[in-house]
């Protein structure tokens, strides 16, 4: 099944004015969803207290600091509130199985493919997501006179679901507010749908009117710095700073990782990740593939969604890497996790997908985890959790001669250009009683799934908080950022947005 946001729906000249008592679950959810019952391991794994699983994460790893692992479960991030982890379910040569972080996305989807927890609950994870990170926002003293919004590029079901639900909790008016990543085909110089002036920022009514925002929740996924700054006096979920310090940069997560685990010695806690190698320029990718033994994953570390993304497994992968057009300096390349046949050595050893529960075929499939979680006053919680599987199934032997991506790549966001973008849901997995045996996991694998996402998350905000310029009321430390990602194509875009370099 192939979901399509109208792009009439997405670039629409002004703001669209969402109303208390407005929410339809049929409009936010999937509809696979919208019948779906949660399984009972994952309804109670999302029910478990912090002290709970502090206490089994630790009885299970020995090694583990309890009060290390409670203080950083409890932090309020101070940018970065809102996270998606996403994780391969992996096993090495030597049989131990883990959950590696293959990336952390800011603003991510996740609430129209969870199931609710509650029946009686129809605002489910929108409810439990804004109540965590972004109610609390509006408390602060200095915010300027204004409504709320909601801004957005892309998924229109899930934007559309916190605009109506953030509506219902706050029983205000919420402007619905498109800012896609192709500013000339969403709004002109002369008549823009959302600017910011003087750091506040203003959208378009229905009715033409420019009104003020004193704080918004953003679901700004594509390259969000170059049309919001850095520094703003309208509070927004999740600043674009979280965004340049990893949330939507690849190559600064994979040092804010770095960073993360050397502050993390001796408790007995590490982000896992492939093994990354950064700041690759084009001429030099090549090398670190054949590195790899021949197996990789590059990566545009500026794109999301999917995009961006070479599997490299053969010489005809390479080469389509470099037949492809390439806006950017600089890239990452990563170890490739494959089958126990072919997979990229790391550190002596080879990590391989566990991969979905065969089907009657004896086919397994490729999948990995998304893990939402937000920080707020009383720490972190998980949100959302759904999988997704790959196109073809893991074969024990690669075939040079075709394409790796239907393989080896999960991400269910299909771009049609300018703007558009469709959903593959047929590949989607729901945490439901029907597909969630597929996947093969436990309660125990989602709780580490859960610990690696807050560490990364609390990776890259210590990150923002580093790259903040406190002095200058949250401006980007320019000098240090250049330091940590010299890319003169990402700069000229930062350059875009009012108040950037």
């Amino acid at each position: 099944m192939i979901t399509t946001l109208a792009r009439d729906e997405l670039f629409k000249a002004t703001a669209t004015r969402v109303l208390p008592d407005s929410f339809k679950p049929s409009a936010h959810y999937y509809p696979r969803v919208l019948n779906a019952q949660i399984h009972p391991l994952v309804s109670s794994f999302l029910r478990q207290s912090q002290q709970q699983i502090v206490q089994r994460y630790c009885h299970l790893n020995p090694q583990v600091d309890p009060s290390a692992l409670h203080d950083l479960l409890s932090r309020n991030n101070q940018y970065f509130h809102w996270a998606g982890a996403d994780l391969f379910y992996t096993v090495t040569d030597s049989g131990v199985r883990r959950m590696i972080v293959v990336e952390t996305n800011s603003c991510p989807s996740g609430n129209k493919s969870t199931p609710l927890l509650r029946e009686d609950e129809e605002l489910g994870g929108y409810e439990r997501l804004l109540k965590q990170c972004f109610l609390p926002l509006l408390k602060r003293r200095n915010l300027p006179q204004g409504s709320l919004a909601v801004l957005f590029d892309k998924n229109g079901m899930e934007a559309s679901g916190y605009a109506a639900a953030l509506a219902e909790l706050t029983g205000e008016p919420v402007y619905l507010t498109p800012m896609p990543s192709s500013l000339e085909e969403a709004q002109t110089p002369v008549n823009p749908v959302a600017v910011f002036e003087q750091g506040i920022l203003h959208v378009k009514a229905p009715e033409g009117e420019m009104i003020p925002i004193r704080a918004a929740f953003r679901y700004v996924t594509q390259k969000p710095w170059n049309r919001i700054p850095c520094n703003t006096k309208t509070a927004i979920c999740n600043p674009v700073i979280a965004c340049l310090a990893g949330g939507r940069n690849k190559l600064v997560a994979a040092k804010a990782y770095d960073l993360m685990n050397a502050k993390l010695q001796g408790t007995g806690l590490s982000i896992r990740t492939p093994e990354t190698i950064r700041d690759v320029s084009l001429a030099e990718v090549p090398l670190w593939v054949e590195k790899f033994g021949g197996y990789a994953v590059i990566k545009n570390p500026y794109s999301n969604a999917g995009q961006g993304v070479w599997t490299i497994t053969s010489a005809r992968d390479l080469d389509e890497f470099y037949e492809a057009a390439h806006n950017y300096d600089h890239f990452i390349v990563q170890a490739l996790i494959g089958n126990s046949q072919w997979s990229s050595t790391q550190a002596g050893s080879k990590y391989y997908h566990v991969g979905t529960m065969p089907n009657k075929k004896g086919e397994i499939y490729i999948a990995d985890l998304r893990m939402t979680v937000a920080s707020g006053p009383s720490g972190f919680k998980p949100m959302a959790i759904y999988a997704r599987r790959t196109g073809q199934a893991l074969p024990d032997y690669l075939d040079p001669n075709l394409p790796s991506w239907p393989i080896l790549g999960t991400n269910l966001s299909v771009s049609e250009g300018g703007g558009q973008w469709s959903a593959d849901t047929d590949r989607l997995l729901l945490m439901d009683q029907r597909d969630f045996n597929k996947l093969g996991v436990g309660i125990d694998d989602l709780v580490e799934a859960y610990i690696q996402a807050v560490l990364s998350s609390i990776a890259i905000d210590e990150m923002a908080e580093r790259l903040s310029n406190k002095a200058k009321k949250g401006a980007l430390k320019k000098r240090l950022f250049l330091s940590l990602n010299g890319d003169q194509s990402l700069m000229n875009e930062i350059k875009q947005a009012s108040g950037g370099l």
